[in-house]
């Protein structure tokens, strides 16, 4: 199974209010195991970039003048993801910003029944917790003292990480739930079955208590105060 863990950096919160998409940032997993591919592009936004934006991100509208326009790169992009699912966290909020710049040059909407929200996930898996993307590298113990600031395809890393947690972590990658091993199914020399039918039984084991230790047992007894067991009666009787 294969799917695109993703995350996007802006000029603010919303597209139709002129915001556009200036980084895109994809991690290739297959099976929940993340393959090395990648794709990561910075965009021309033909617009200033806000100081709050750039606060968060660090990306220049100097720095970003020289960088291609999204619709000189929405090919390789869209060959990048393919038709594969796409995860991001807070993923309405990537997918609109996506979905706007591939309406803007003329490309069909991906489908929002591709979209996997980690943070809903994440709300479901632990309730009442915070559920950002800082907190939950946090909480699954992934290192993250390299992000100084956001950026699209550091955070998808990092967003793959904890979506592999969330996900079921690591033995995902063992495949238990596809090996089957059974009786019919197995190579005569691969495995070996033996039912408890077929062990020998046993004679059950008799252990008499010695003199001594019925006399150390009955003193005992004797010398309890009050037991729950019995009255004051049943107590002075010989054990």
């Amino acid at each position: 199974m294969r799917e695109i863990i993703f995350d996007t950096e802006t000029t603010g919160f919303d597209p139709l209010s002129g915001d556009r998409l200036v980084e895109m940032g994809c991690i290739e997993l297959v099976n929940r195991v993340p393959t090395g591919a990648t794709y990561h592009c910075y965009y021309n936004p033909q617009r200033s970039m806000p100081a709050a934006a750039q606060a968060v991100h660090g990306l220049s509208e100097q720095f970003l003048s020289d960088k291609p326009l999204f619709a000189d790169r929405v090919e390789e992009l869209l060959e990048f993801l393919g038709d594969s699912n796409l995860v991001a966290h807070n993923a309405r909020f990537d997918f609109g910003f996506l979905n706007h710049e591939l309406g803007r040059c003329g490309r069909p909407e991906i489908s929002l029944d591709r979209m996997v929200d980690t943070v809903v996930m994440a709300r479901a898996a632990h309730p009442g917790a915070k559920h950002s993307l800082d907190a939950l590298c946090s909480r699954y113990g992934i290192d993250r003292s390299h992000r100084v600031k956001h950026g699209a395809l550091l955070d998808a890393e990092l967003l793959a990480q904890v979506y592999i947690e969330l996900t079921g972590g690591r033995q995902i990658g063992l495949g238990l739930a596809e090996t089957d091993i059974s009786v019919d199914s197995a190579p005569a020399d691969s495995v070996s079955v033996e039912t408890v039918t077929s062990r020998p039984q046993r004679p059950p084991r008799i252990f008499t208590p010695l003199s001594e230790e019925l006399e150390r047992h009955r003193l005992f007894v004797q010398s309890l105060n009050d037991p729950l067991w019995g009255s004051e009666a049943a107590r002075t009787e010989p054990v």
